[in-house]
């Protein structure tokens, strides 16, 4: 059953652009679609159309889901290392954070093929997360105090990453460091959750980084989606998502609420479509094996 602490709002539709949602068009949707035993998804990214793509912890593999119906396949088999955070964009190109092996791939959601891949880092690394800009996508690290740029000069995918060292504020400490990333509300910049301190921070597209005031910490975020200045941050440990509402410079943010399901078993990521919130739940409690179920749940905020 799903939980409300804080302030009610106004339900929006959460597929690109804010819209009400339509009753008749996504009542039915399912709310659970399951995924192939064994999948250990962490990633999730929601579109063109009503369409989410999952990627695996266990090989790589992409899932594309249906959400009208709950069904779906593999459509890219995995390379053997990890698939974590995802984006897609409006070319039928999937950008994929490879984790430890500490590179990025971009795949053909179409066809499944890998058109390019990158290796960002030759040392210990976990490449996280992945956010589009009209100019670049951008990767985080966990292990390493950078951000992964790749250019998009007129949507052209380039030969090399560029590596941008974060400065200022953000300062990593032991542990798991830097995780989920997302553009700020103007554009401008990049926002990033620091999964072991909890902090939230506004990051210049030269590295340079402020921290977000905040009334408590963001303990455990990993994924983060950014519709107009309302900010979802999922706290996978925690089973929940906050909602937050950025100032115009994305300096503060206010918390509006604290989404939890009974459904959730450390949902990692967050995408949208027609009113709804769609979370894969990773399972990092539960020890992993080939017979293991997985799901996305759906739930509206």
């Amino acid at each position: 059953m799903l939980r409300r602490v804080g302030l009610p709002l106004v339900i929006v539709a959460l597929a690109g652009t804010l819209v009400a949602p339509s009753a008749s068009a996504s009542r039915h949707f399912p709310t659970t679609i399951a995924l192939p035993n064994g999948f250990q998804p962490e990633g999730i990214a929601i579109g063109p159309g009503p369409v989410a793509y999952l990627g695996s912890l266990a090989d790589g593999s992409i899932y594309r889901a249906d959400l009208v119906t709950g069904r779906g396949k593999i459509v890219s088999k995995g390379p053997g290392t990890p698939s974590v955070g995802l984006k897609t964009d409006a070319r039928g190109r999937l950008f994929v954070s490879g984790g430890a092996a500490g590179d990025a791939r971009v795949v053909d959601t179409r066809t499944g093929e890998i058109l390019r891949s990158y290796q960002l880092a030759s040392g210990a690394a976990f490449v996280n997360d992945v956010v589009l800009t009209p100019s670049a996508a951008w990767f985080t690290d966990s292990l390493n105090p950078v951000l992964y740029k790749l250019p998009l000069r007129h949507g052209k995918l380039p030969a090399r990453a560029e590596v941008v060292p974060i400065t200022g504020d953000l300062v990593y400490q032991q542990g798991f460091n830097v995780n989920g990333i997302t553009r700020t509300p103007d554009g401008t910049g990049l926002l990033v959750v620091q999964s072991n301190t909890g902090g939230l921070f506004r990051v210049s597209t030269s590295g340079v980084s402020r921290a977000v005031e905040l009334a408590e910490p963001l303990a455990n975020g990993d994924g983060m989606l950014l519709r107009g200045r309302t900010l979802y941050v999922v706290r996978n440990q925690a089973n929940a998502v906050v909602e937050l509402r950025l100032n115009r410079s994305a300096t503060s943010a206010r918390q509006v609420q604290v989404l939890t399901d009974e459904r959730f078993d450390v949902p990692t990521t967050v995408g949208a479509f027609a009113g709804r919130l769609y979370l894969p739940n990773a399972r990092f409690n539960t020890e992993p094996g080939p017979t293991v179920p997985y799901q996305v749940v759906a739930i509206r905020p």
